[in-house]
């Protein structure tokens, strides 16, 4: 018996999957503009994790954290934390909002009415 799979299937989910990233590329966009950086930053691969580090005031160094495995989850979380610091936000925002909602937190923090405030104090 030969059974085929309709593609079609997989284009609603396609056309979601793509509007999320083009929304999430969007706001990841505003936060670095916002945060003085270059917008097109957020587009180029392992530039963009370094430049997320200039804008949370953590060491460029800490770049090669996000290659060691599990070490990198903790990295991740930090700097999510020091991101919603660096805009005025706490570190609530930072975990749930940036680290495990990131599609939901960076559109808050890109188009709402956060602000850029600089490196959090450690």
């Amino acid at each position: 018996m030969n059974q085929t799979t309709d593609s079609s299937a997989l284009i609603i989910p396609g056309i979601i999957g793509l509007v999320i990233g083009i929304l999430l590329i969007a706001a990841m966009w505003k936060v670095y503009a916002k945060a003085g950086q270059p917008g097109w930053a957020a587009i180029i691969p392992i530039y963009n994790i370094y430049v997320q580090l200039k804008i949370v005031g953590r060491p460029g160094w800490w770049l090669i954290l996000f290659l060691i495995p599990f070490v990198n989850i903790v990295i991740t979380l930090i700097v999510a934390i020091d991101m919603a610091k660096s805009f005025g936000k706490g570190s609530g925002f930072g975990v749930a909002g940036l680290w495990l909602f990131g599609f939901v937190g960076y559109p808050i923090l890109a188009f709402g009415d956060a602000t850029y405030r600089g490196p959090a104090a450690a």
